[in-house]
């Protein structure tokens, strides 16, 4: 089987945020004393990018970028005037699609967002907010510094500027967190009427202050049925859900996100970005990430110190790769992509496909590859069947 090279995004990652969040186990580093150097990070990223398009030059040549996102840290603590900096030097190295996605997270306090005017003349096309509860109380547990009320503000100010694709975050399962609560929030934010929400279950991760000291959070059982019940009112409240965590209007689903989820491609630039490219000539998958600390990723102005790590993905790995991302959209994806993704023939997978059959984990459909309703609640067993 040949590997077929797929669609090319750029994700760019701003490393600072105002305050670290106790949940978060993100690469990003709250403010001190001394502002960051905001314009010279901007240097280093084009230099980062020639880099890359050097490495890369085969892999990329005529594949135009069909998505850019800003993620962090919290992006939006650059002036657009730097965004704008930045997209017209990426414009410059690289083909932008004509209707390429271009979305900025922020978050809704007033210190660390720029004009939104201002981020939309420079060619951010999608606003994604961390709003994550509209419940003050729930804010202070998670050390959110913004409160609701400015939270539905920030969004009315972003649509007034002219933003008409928003997406808004949230979390569910928050500590001491009823179902209530939860369907609270879901209604706080349908009310807003943004394009697309992503609602997820707040987990204890590794190396996290909530890890480090656990809240009181609910248990699985009812962490499940707040899934259940936020998932049916965004459901009638006009939001279908494509993937585990992502409820988009019609013709609103991320195409950033959709792009990693289908096993497509990505140049990550940035302190701890990373990156992923098909070289189908070589018939290889290729994985690139770049040193975390943003000193060091600084110090290395664009040279070769700035890469934490490179690796190609061994065939052995890839079915699990592949799957990692792929079955975690609800509707799941045609059969034949996973051998143009990967490269590898259908018969790499088969055992695994009819161990999951079996379970009632996917359907027994030789056209499509997705998950049952089953398969959606236990995805993590379901995904380390295909483990080598």
């Amino acid at each position: 089987m040949s590997l077929i090279a797929p669609p090319l995004s750029l994700y760019v990652h701003m490393p600072w945020c105002v305050k670290k969040c106790p949940y978060c186990d993100f690469n990003s580093h709250g403010l001190r004393s001394e502002p960051p150097p905001y314009a010279q990070y901007i240097d280093h990223l084009l230099a980062d990018l020639d880099a890359d398009r050097a490495d890369f030059a085969p892999a990329l040549e005529g594949r135009p970028v069909v998505s850019v996102f800003f993620g962090g840290g919290t992006p939006s603590l650059f002036a657009p005037k730097l965004i704008a900096r930045l997209l017209d030097g990426v414009r410059e190295r690289l083909p932008l699609a004509d209707d390429v996605e271009i979305t900025l997270e922020t978050n809704p306090g007033t210190v660390e967002h720029g004009s939104f005017d201002g981020y939309l003349a420079a060619g951010v096309n999608r606003i994604s907010f961390g709003i994550q509860s509209f419940d003050d109380d729930k804010l202070r547990r998670l050390g959110r510094i913004h409160s609701a009320g400015e939270a539905e503000a920030a969004v009315k100010s972003a649509q007034d500027a002219g933003y008409a694709n928003i997406n808004l975050d949230l979390m569910y399962a928050l500590p001491k967190q009823e179902l209530d609560g939860a369907l609270a929030d879901v209604e706080r934010a349908v009310a807003l009427k943004p394009t697309h929400i992503s609602h997820y279950q707040l987990t204890l991760e590794p190396n996290t202050a909530f890890a480090a000291n656990p809240p009181p959070l609910p248990d699985d059982d009812h962490a499940w049925a707040m899934q259940e019940a936020c998932e049916a009112r965004l459901a009638a409240a006009g939001y279908g859900q494509y993937e585990i965590s992502a409820y988009a209007q019609p013709g609103r689903r991320c195409v950033h996100n959709l792009n990693y989820w289908q096993f497509g491609d990505y140049l990550g630039i940035g302190a701890g970005a990373h990156g992923k490219l098909s070289d189908a000539a070589g018939g290889q998958v290729r994985r690139r990430w770049k040193t975390r600390g943003p000193r060091a990723y600084l110090d290395a102005a664009g040279g070769p110190a700035r890469i934490g790590g490179d690796h190609t993905v061994d065939a052995g790995e890839l079915p699990f790769e592949y799957m990692l991302n792929a079955l975690r959209l609800v509707d799941g994806v045609p059969m034949a992509a996973f051998a143009e993704r990967t490269g590898l023939p259908p018969r790499r997978i088969a055992a695994a496909l009819a161990a999951a059959v079996r379970r009632g984990w996917l359907h027994d459909d030789p056209q499509r590859l997705h998950t049952t309703v089953l398969g959606q609640r236990f995805l993590n067993d379901v995904i380390g069947t295909f483990l080598d």
